[in-house]
């Protein structure tokens, strides 16, 4: 593909537009959450109808983030880019005017399907308008609204709940969306549509299925109680035919849905599983610290989304600096450094209690979003380093897929863990409180827990219950912790970065300054 020259100014008006897909699509992964219980009774929804706001959003768009490369490349990206802009605004829209929970979770589904295109295609749009030494610091752009999205939703989402209504959650996209289609029309170039391309039904047929039912186990297992549940585990045996199906089909037929040339690449294969990693990690932690900040240590929703906002803060100054960083540094070691200090900061949360001050909590957080940063920048940058222009939208949407993925992964690991772990040490916790403990007979608490009287042992329980919890939570955290060191040899699978990055690597024709 080729462009017609581009000035500076034109192609800050394509960043523009591509960022504000991405924020978009970003944002609505997790700013729904918090107005859960408020669309609950406003729907009059049970809690497992509401829930489904959620799930139907993540399967959709899990589902439809693998055809986005193979639907660009036929039609053009731009008509794509545009169509799923306008469908994800429009969508948000009646999200935000649905009067029932049929109607919700319908609207949901269109939001997910449209929207599953526009963080590839955005990231797509980023790689071509900028010259190959420029990437690094095209990609820490494009990386704020991914990284940022996830992280600012709960506290948006809060805010937007609790001074207007559960409404605005949805309506906050439309002035987004206007701006991105406006943009997008008048500034984005067409790429050539291969009208002689066909799609490959049974292929995708198999893949959807395959990552439909995973991500429906994923999402609702926890409230089902996992493999004691009929459902998860049809949903586990319905995904596993599907990925069955799927790689024999693509690995004996002429023409697969996906491209499997792409995974030659030693860099985009690294790419992937340090993706997979962000993944985890990203959410992981995300879905542990909000509670761990309202249950345990026992701030209102609002203190608690200021403060997992802090994240961003961090994540915010990294990829300021690692755009330039990257001409002088391999990406590899960067992507060492972020590890490691990621790692750290889990090592430290692996440690708070209820007595955690806040000023703890904050060093941590922007230490670890500045981990982050560190190594979702130069991911994104290497992964697309020697991949073929003409795989970049196929590439984009793999990666994407990837992180989603690993996050309701991750997501579910931590969670099932965390109550699993829980009920553990409160079990064992409660064997210790007997008369015969010396720190229960102790004059000084005597004094103030009595288990003879009612009061007593329901100060005695909660006591437990909060202590369980710090138990729980340190325990999921040394979990991620671990994960992210075993992540550190696999730096190995990645190339060298400097050279292609160093300023001497010439623009080219279409990104005239």
């Amino acid at each position: 593909m080729t462009h017609a020259p581009v000035s500076s100014s034109r192609r800050a008006m394509i960043t523009v537009c591509a960022m504000a897909a991405t924020v978009m699509q970003a944002l609505d992964t997790t700013i729904a959450n918090v107005a859960l219980p408020y669309m609950q009774g406003s729907l009059s929804a049970s809690l497992d109808q509401v829930n489904w706001v959620l799930t139907s959003y993540i399967v959709a768009a899990a589902i439809m983030t693998a055809p986005v490369g193979w639907i660009a490349a036929r039609f053009g990206r731009k008509k794509l880019f545009v169509v799923c802009a306008a469908g994800f605004t429009v969508a948000s829209v009646l999200c935000g005017l649905a009067e029932d929970i049929s109607q919700m979770v319908l609207f949901r589904l269109l939001q997910g399907v449209f929207g599953a295109a526009l963080v590839p295609l955005s990231q797509a749009v980023m790689l071509d308008y900028y010259a190959v030494h420029e990437r690094a610091r095209a990609m820490a752009i494009w990386g704020m609204g991914v990284m940022l999205g996830p992280i600012m939703g709960p506290s948006l989402g809060a805010w937007l709940t609790e001074t207007y209504s559960w409404h605005w959650v949805f309506f906050v996209n439309l002035p987004f969306g206007i701006l991105t289609v406006a943009g997008l029309l008048i500034f984005l170039d067409e790429t050539e549509p291969d009208t002689r391309m066909t799609f490959d039904w049974f292929g995708f047929l198999a893949l959807a299925t395959g990552i439909g039912a995973m991500q429906m186990a994923l999402d609702r297992g926890e409230q089902l109680g996992w493999l004691d549940s009929n459902e998860i585990v049809i949903e586990a045996i319905v995904s596993a035919i599907g990925y069955y199906f799927f790689f024999a089909h693509s690995l004996t037929t002429a023409r697969p849905f996906i491209r499997f040339d792409i995974f030659r690449d030693r860099n985009f294969v690294s790419g992937c599983v340090f993706m997979a990693v962000i993944g985890l990690v990203l959410f992981g932690t995300m879905a542990l610290s909000s509670p761990f900040l309202q249950d345990v240590i026992g701030y209102p929703i609002m203190t608690a989304g200021y403060l997992l906002a802090v994240r961003g803060v961090g994540t915010f100054i990294a990829m300021m600096l690692v755009g330039r960083i990257m001409r002088h540094v391999e990406a590899r070691t960067l992507i060492i450094c972020g590890l490691s200090l990621t790692a750290i900061t889990l090592y430290i949360m692996a440690g708070f209690t209820d007595q955690t001050s806040t000023s703890s909590f904050i060093v941590a957080a922007v230490l670890q979003g500045v981990g982050l940063g560190f190594v979702f920048v130069p991911l994104s940058t290497v992964a697309f380093l020697t991949l073929p222009q003409h795989l970049r939208t196929d590439g984009s949407a793999i990666l994407t897929l990837m992180r989603n993925i690993a996050s309701s992964i991750g997501i579910s690991l931590v969670i099932a863990q965390l109550t699993s772990n829980t009920i553990r040490a409160h079990a064992w916790l409660a064997e210790q409180v007997t008369p015969f403990n010396n720190a229960l007979q102790m004059p000084d608490v005597a004094a103030v827990i009595n288990l003879g009287t009612d009061a007593g042992r329901a100060l005695v329980e909660a006591i437990i219950r909060v202590q369980a919890g710090i138990l729980a939570y340190s325990q999921d955290f040394s979990l991620i912790m671990g994960l992210t060191l075993l992540a550190l040899p696999l730096t190995v699978l990645i190339g060298s970065s400097k050279v292609a990055l160093r300023a001497g690597a010439k623009p080219p024709p279409e990104a005239i300054d």
